[in-house]
């Protein structure tokens, strides 16, 4: 049978991207479709926008802090505007080169809806249908808006950086990482925040001791925490906020509700049935480990398989998926050891088995830490406290965790990854010379 393309990618996003340009360079005929803008939600509405706000928000701690190294600070204006429509004109920068570098390698970039419709072919939404040998879905995750009365008030990441006034309340519902970033970004830059979460747990997954630093840090900053609440009904005042009324706990009035609860992914009306593609009880798509789904010409990577929803990730699954397929060089992504950040204020990085999650496959463990106020944070008169923990397997030395919080934490962990990457031991770490003065040094200093 004779295909209108070798492959056909739904969702231009990081993971979808590589595999079409790789796939392409290999000598496959490669379309991409993108109903929204090519980069997905990271370049897009994710990763890259979000860190541009989290380092306009560090401005307020520098500017303040820069009256005690001696420099004349006058009092400083914050406004949202300039900020958001310069970094809504990255996006688009980046948009553009993202769009290019498939072009140039000569893949059809189609800028429209397209769905499934059987094992090779695909509906798109001007009507057309096309056919492909192999079809990779990578059509990502979308955020989880909960199902309660008033839920159409509230936000979520995607609408985040599009707001037309800075809030002075914001209500953020979750506690995860994105929930902890944009909290750090609106009190940077001057709202009145507070964390709703239904346990009394941050940043699940985490090791304990590092998120509670974080979780005591920002409460210093005066974030404020409510644990063990459920949304119960949002409704709007006279003057346009919002009161929202939650179970164990008073209501709030705020002019901003914020939904990051979880991210689910983007399988719903894809007519992935029409092909036998089997989906989880989350509706992600069921892979093997060479990323195939239970219909042999379709596969899936990133965010839509729901198994590490990381970007870097989706490029190695992407990647391997292209170099497997069409570059006959079978290749399988490595998930253990994956280095993650939360760009938080301070933020917070690890890598390895949490000090709980050693202590369960290990038994016999060995816990380094290193706990100080940083040279800037102290000259500046912030008490606040870098924290670095290193878990190391007490049978062999071997170093199976990196954690830690303060400032530039995720920059050193990425450094410290390779290590336990590498399964280094403590001692090759006492070995190497401190770089001093450095927060990076406490790496090999830890007793």
């Amino acid at each position: 049978m004779t295909f209108d393309y070798d492959l056909f990618v739904i969702g231009a996003g990081s993971g979808g991207v590589r595999a079409a340009r790789v796939s392409a360079a290999h000598g496959a005929r490669v379309a991409i479709a993108e109903e929204h803008k090519v980069g997905g939600t990271c370049v897009i509405r994710g990763c890259v926008p979000k860190k541009l706000l989290v380092y306009g928000a560090h401005f307020a701690e520098d500017l303040a802090d820069a009256r005690r190294f001696g420099w004349d600070v006058p009092k400083c204006d914050f406004h949202w505007p300039t900020l958001r429509d310069n970094v809504l004109n990255e996006v688009d920068r980046l948009e553009g080169l993202y769009s290019e570098n498939l072009e140039r390698h000569a893949v059809e970039i189609i800028r429209q809806r397209a769905t499934v419709k059987g094992a090779n072919s695909i509906a798109l939404a001007d009507g057309r249908t096309v056919t492909a040998k192999t079809i990779l879905i990578a059509s990502g995750a979308t955020p989880v808006v909960p199902d309660f009365p008033g839920a159409e008030h509230g936000i979520t990441s995607n609408e985040a950086f599009h707001l037309e006034a800075l809030p002075k309340r914001v209500v953020i519902a979750g506690a995860g990482y994105i929930a902890n970033e944009f909290a750090g970004i609106f009190h940077e830059f001057g709202a009145k925040v507070t964390l709703v979460n239904r346990s009394d747990v941050i940043l699940r997954g985490y090791d304990e001791t590092i998120r509670d630093r974080l979780l005591t840090i920002s409460m210093m900053k005066g974030i404020e925490f409510r644990f063990h609440a459920s949304f119960e009904r949002v409704t709007r005042n006279d003057d346009g906020s919002l009161h929202i009324e939650m179970s164990n706990c008073d209501p709030v009035d705020a002019d901003l509700l914020m939904f990051a609860i979880g991210r689910k992914p983007n399988t719903e009306g894809l007519g992935l049935e029409t092909a036998g593609v089997e989906l989880d009880d989350k509706g992600a798509i069921v892979v093997d480990s060479d990323n195939r789904s239970t219909c042999p010409s379709i596969y899936a990577v990133g965010d839509v398989t729901n198994r590490v929803q990381l970007t870097p990730v989706a490029i190695r699954e992407g990647q391997a998926f292209a170099d497997s397929v069409f570059g006959d060089k079978p290749t399988k992504v490595d998930y253990e050891n994956i280095p993650s950040a939360v760009f938080s204020h301070p933020p917070l990085a690890g890598v390895g088995m949490t000090e709980g999650q050693a202590r369960n496959r290990l038994g016999t463990v060995k816990i380094y830490t290193a706990d100080f106020r940083p040279m800037k944070n102290v000259l500046a008169g912030r008490n606040e406290r870098a924290l670095y923990k290193m878990i190391v397997d007490g049978q062999t030395d071997e170093v199976v965790g990196i954690h830690m919080i303060g400032p530039d934490a995720p920059e050193i962990l990425q450094a410290a990854a390779i290590a336990v990457k590498a399964r280094l031991r403590k001692e090759q770490f006492d070995e190497v010379v401190a770089l001093h003065p450095t927060m990076a040094e406490e790496l090999v200093l830890m007793k």
